[in-house]
């Protein structure tokens, strides 16, 4: 059979393997869309033509005080591109450089450093506004909003409530559990305090929390529930970015946080929703590189698109480097300590916990398939968090799989796993 070499991102590099062509069922690929070509005319068009509320330049005044929540490393938007023409529409609209601050929507990841901050946002706005992460942990930073119907209590942090105006900036991509990423997810959990998020994120056990599910999923709803409670007396203004796979930018959505949404994801789902002919005997996904397999935890989110394109008993190769190794010290303990997934569950559901959730999310999927790392992650701790194999290379993994499934297997090829969601036809 004829070969041909394919190329995986992993980390700042790439992992490849030869392949027979006949064995492929179907490269999972994004679909074309035109890029943005003038950057700067698409946010002013966006900003002053928004979907659902009034234009930037009719609600802001002079001398008003002005957030904008901006995504921490693990969350690609290329805000350094858009931020100077964020700020510089505000200078046109009479606000000063110290009416201005920056918040990092950490949610429970981790602090970020200032030389992270300069280069999310660009060195040019970074030298003129405040920025802070929002430190979860520390409760005493964080204002009470009351309780959602299901009984989530909503802190928010302090900084956005001393604002005139709230932009959240950020992009767009399915979620595993709370449906869609962007939108509300910068307030909560993206501002909000560690209880907050704890009990929020409790829902993904529930059956119908999924990717790409808003109606009806309690960990979507009840975000949106605790957003309301903080806008009632707060402007919030949505500024979401839609990239391809190059971290390009196709589409900008902005205005009113729920009806700008609501059409983003709309167009997300054509951009990253990929139909496939069945599932495949083994899938090999990437999850597109740095930083989206920094660690575990953020790798987790492949696991669950390449869970869509494998058949029951199959085999999943992610290539992800990890060099940050799990991303949560609760993730590994809960490994350790509870070994498989049955207890892992029993035991969130008697006390949910951030991190744990991690592991919950991973074992589950294990159910299906058994899961092979291409990964500079510590081998024994792969073997704690219950994968079936980590190696160097892709071959390497790919011995592996033949020995589970047979040597008369089909694949399916997710070079971007960490963003195309597949769909059987």
């Amino acid at each position: 059979m004829a070969k041909k070499t394919y190329d995986f991102l992993y980390g700042k590099g790439t992992k490849s393997i030869a392949l027979e062509s006949q064995r492929i069922i179907k490269v999972v690929e994004t679909t074309d869309f035109p890029v943005i070509k003038n950057l700067k005319k698409a946010v002013l068009a966006a900003v002053n033509q928004p979907i659902g509320t009034k234009p930037l330049e009719q609600q802001i005044k002079a001398g008003q005080k002005i957030v904008f929540i901006c995504n921490d490393p693990t969350r690609v938007a290329n805000t350094s591109e858009f931020m100077p023409i964020l700020v510089d529409e505000m200078h046109r609209l009479g606000i000063k450089d110290e009416d201005m601050t920056i918040v990092f929507a950490l949610g429970t990841h981790r602090l970020m450093t200032h030389e992270e901050m300069v280069e999310a946002v660009s060195p040019a706005v970074a030298d003129k506004i405040r920025m802070v992460n929002s430190d979860a942990k520390k409760q005493e930073n964080f204002e009470y909003f009351g309780t959602t119907p299901r009984g989530t209590p909503v802190w928010i942090n302090k900084e956005l409530c001393q604002a005139d105006h709230i932009i959240m900036t950020g992009s767009i991509v399915h979620h595993y559990f709370s449906g869609y990423g962007g939108g509300r997810k910068a307030v909560l959990p993206g501002c909000a305090a560690w209880e907050t998020i704890r009990h929020n994120h409790s829902f993904m056990l529930d059956s119908r929390a999924g990717l790409g599910k808003t109606i009806g999923n309690p960990v979507y709803e009840d975000q949106m529930e605790g957003v309301a409670l903080f806008a009632k007396k707060h402007s919030l203004f949505l500024f979401n970015a839609v990239l391809n796979v190059k971290h390009e930018f196709l589409k900008i959505f902005a205005g009113d946080y729920i009806k700008a949404h609501k059409e983003a994801c709309k167009f997300v789902d054509k951009v990253y929703g990929v139909e496939i002919p069945k599932e495949a005997d083994i899938v090999i996904a990437s999850c597109g590189g740095y930083p989206k397999d920094i660690n575990v935890y953020q790798m987790q989110k492949t696991m669950d698109n390449a869970q869509l394109a494998v058949r029951e008993g199959g085999v999943v190769i992610i290539v992800a480097e990890c060099i940050e190794g799990s991303g949560s010290a609760a993730l590994e303990e809960t490994f350790r300590t509870l070994k498989n997934g049955e207890a892992i569950q029993k035991a969130l559901e008697e006390h949910f916990e951030i991190g744990a959730n991690k592991a919950f999310a991973i074992s589950r999927l294990m159910k299906k398939a058994d899961y092979i790392l291409v990964t500079a992650l510590d081998r024994q701790l792969a073997k704690d968090m219950l994968f079936a194999g980590a190696v160097d290379s892709i071959d390497a993994a790919m011995q592996l799989a033949i020995k589970k499934v047979g040597p008369d297997y089909k694949l399916i090829l997710m070079p971007s796993g960490g963003l195309t969601v597949p769909r059987v036809k």
